[in-house]
């Protein structure tokens, strides 16, 4: 399962918020109260110089350092927390499913809110904003596991989806694909010979392989997607488990639309790069 940073952020914004205010309503009062009987006191002393007074005055109104940590972080993670929950959030692709169009260490941008606002952690929507579209890039929860996963939408409610001899049809209309050259694929076991298409689906042209010698099949042709789900498949055709394996995807389990790639790393000690950096193609 991978780490939750929405609910480490929640519990964090919530840890120092309740600090501050316990100090603020059980604590602090104190502080003052004692400040002002020692001044009290003190303006009855002649030994004591304004300096001292002033001293003595401050650390008993000095905050405790837990309370001092916590009004320090509290703003700005809940600054964090509000830009991945309602606005933007990185996020590094750790697969192959989505080459050549997105590579094993790019980051992506994702949109939180192309499709809604909604709660951190619980994933509820509070606010409608638009639908998914076909040929879109999305991060998403799988049926099947509790990780981040990216696809493209192919698929909306109620479409009729088809994938037969490695080619993909939606509603009886085959998405075109054009050829564009012969490629060698790292399937992790070895290369193997494929070919690079590029494809224009609702507007969106973007790049698609395929190894002619796998059988795509997946022991089904056919889906029918259902109310309230989306059907996602990887430009990786041959080489990427997708809802032709584990099913459609819930609008439940939305979590944003990837925008662009902003940066790149390789796996191991390679630095990061700018070369992949670009913005998906939108439909139109």
């Amino acid at each position: 399962m991978d780490i939750d940073f929405s609910l480490v952020l929640v519990c964090l914004v919530a840890a120092c918020g309740a600090v501050w205010l316990l100090d603020s309503l059980l604590v602090k009062g104190g502080r003052v109260k004692a400040a002002q009987d020692f001044e009290a006191r003190a303006g009855q002393d002649t030994r004591l110089s304004v300096e001292q007074v002033e001293e003595e005055t401050q650390r008993l109104l000095q905050e405790p350092w837990v309370t001092e940590y916590a009004k320090s972080f509290f703003p700005v993670l809940l600054f964090v927390l509000a830009l991945r929950s309602f606005l933007f959030e990185p996020y590094q692709v750790p697969t192959g499913s989505m080459i050549p169009t997105i590579k094993i260490g790019d980051f992506i941008l994702v949109n939180k809110f192309a499709y809604g606002l909604r709660l951190p952690v619980i994933g509820t929507k509070i606010l409608d904003v638009a639908e998914p579209q076909r040929g879109e890039i999305m991060v998403f929860i799988p049926p099947h596991v509790d990780q981040y996963y990216i696809k493209r939408v192919i698929g909306l409610p109620g479409d009729t989806i088809r994938y037969e001899n490695q080619s993909l049809s939606v509603n009886g209309e085959v998405i075109p694909e054009e050829f564009v050259e012969n490629i060698l694929v790292d399937t992790g076991i070895g290369p193997l010979e494929g070919v690079l298409n590029s494809a224009n689906y609702n507007g969106v042209t973007h790049a698609v392989q395929h190894i002619p010698s796998v059988n795509s099949s997946r022991g089904r042709s056919s889906w029918v997607v259902p109310p309230g789900h989306y059907f996602m498949i990887g430009d990786n055709r041959e080489n990427s488990a997708d809802s032709r394996v584990w099913g459609p995807v819930s609008e439940d389990n939305i979590v944003g639309k990837a925008v662009a790639v902003w940066l790149h790393k390789d796996p191991g000690f390679n630095l990061p790069t700018f070369e992949n950096n670009a913005f998906f193609p939108q439909p139109e």
